[in-house]
């Protein structure tokens, strides 16, 4: 990934990002630094918070990073996964009904969420809920398109 710019974040836009971070995951981030990095030929751009790269903003639309959701353990908008569709979400497959044991009633479809580990609650991955998440345990169906995973060019990201 080609870094095409980076600058600190000004006040009022850090008070943004923290306001939004943590109405869509219950984190309350409270860094010292954020600078925006601008990658070219990316569909998103990186914020680092303290140097470390816990936030992505998909379309200007900022969310943690499946680093950041293991720094900072998001407490809202989480979809939790069996030990049978660990190795699926870590290498990016979308999210299957049958694999979800436990998901935030509050996600609305179009949400983004984090996809955590039932035994550790390790974050795996970040997407986009596809269905409410009352109606996202059953028996069949795609429910979470995955956008950013374990071991993908996002998280392999350093500056």
């Amino acid at each position: 990934m080609q870094v095409k710019s980076r600058h600190h974040l000004r006040a009022d836009e850090i008070d943004d990002l923290e306001v939004e971070i943590a109405s869509t995951t219950g984190v309350e981030l409270d860094g010292d630094t954020y600078e925006m990095v601008e990658l070219a030929d990316e569909s998103f751009d990186v914020v680092l918070v303290d140097g470390e790269p816990d936030v992505v903003a998909f379309e200007s639309e900022p969310f943690l990073t499946v680093q950041g959701a293991n720094r900072h353990e998001p407490s809202t908008g989480v979809v939790t996964v069996d030990a049978g569709a660990i190795s699926f979400v870590s290498d990016g497959a979308d999210v299957m009904r049958p694999g979800i044991v436990e998901a935030d009633p509050d996600i609305a479809a179009g949400d983004l969420v984090t996809i955590a580990e039932e035994t550790h609650g390790k974050v795996l991955a970040i997407g986009r809920a596809l269905v409410d998440g009352s109606e996202m345990t059953g028996d069949s169906g795609k429910v979470v398109e995955s956008i950013h995973h374990v071991g993908d060019e996002l998280f392999e990201f350093a500056v």
